[in-house]
């Protein structure tokens, strides 16, 4: 099973991942994140630190660091049969990337899809972790281009595009509530997943 965790920053995304990975729920899953801590992700966080960063330029270097990622650690664990828990992974590219290039492509979103369909692996479980962007950006610290409530709202309508495209792939879970509540929210979901 391939199990994703996704959000605005700021949502808990992390923590409720590390919670994840101190219990025994998945055995042996493997933890990973996206981007990653390959020079493909370095170069993903080069280009998040750069205010001036072209999107486009940008999408392909979450592009190559995402399909890198599937190859040396995603799909070779699926491969031996464990489950992978990805703290982000493709649909951040849809809804994040998707809201940067709204001004270069009608439907950017489907743009940055199309890119990914023929050899991405889609997951199977996607736990959403439910907040407002104002929240996101207050939580996050509007540390870079991507975390403004500005730029948050529009991520936040893409991911309600992709929420309402798989609602059965997806599991809400509000997260403008206490942290702690949110982990064991996410736990008992894990449970019944298992």
């Amino acid at each position: 099973m391939l199990l994703t965790l996704e959000g605005l920053d700021g949502s808990g995304k992390t923590s409720c991942v590390e919670t994840l990975r101190e219990t025994d729920l998945l055995g042996d899953a493997t933890f990973t994140r996206e981007p990653t801590t390959s020079w493909y992700g370095e170069a993903v966080r080069r280009s998040v630190a750069d205010a001036e960063a072209d999107p486009l330029a940008e999408l392909f270097l979450y592009t190559a660091d995402h399909a890198a990622h599937l190859a040396r650690t995603v799909r070779p664990a699926l491969d031996r049969g464990e489950t992978v828990v990805s703290d982000r992974y493709s649909d951040s590219r849809y809804a994040y990337q998707g809201a940067t290039l709204t001004n270069r492509f009608e439907d950017a979103v489907g743009f940055v899809q199309e890119i990914h369909r023929p050899w991405t692996r889609s997951p199977d479980v996607t736990i959403y972790l439910d907040i407002d962007p104002e929240t996101g950006a207050r939580r996050s610290g509007a540390t870079n281009k991507f975390e403004t409530a500005t730029h948050l709202k529009q991520v936040q309508e893409n991911y309600e595009r992709l929420l309402a495209a798989e609602p059965d792939r997806f599991v809400r879970i509000d997260a403008s509530r206490s942290i702690e509540t949110v982990r064991a929210d996410v736990l008992s979901t894990v449970e019944e997943l298992v």
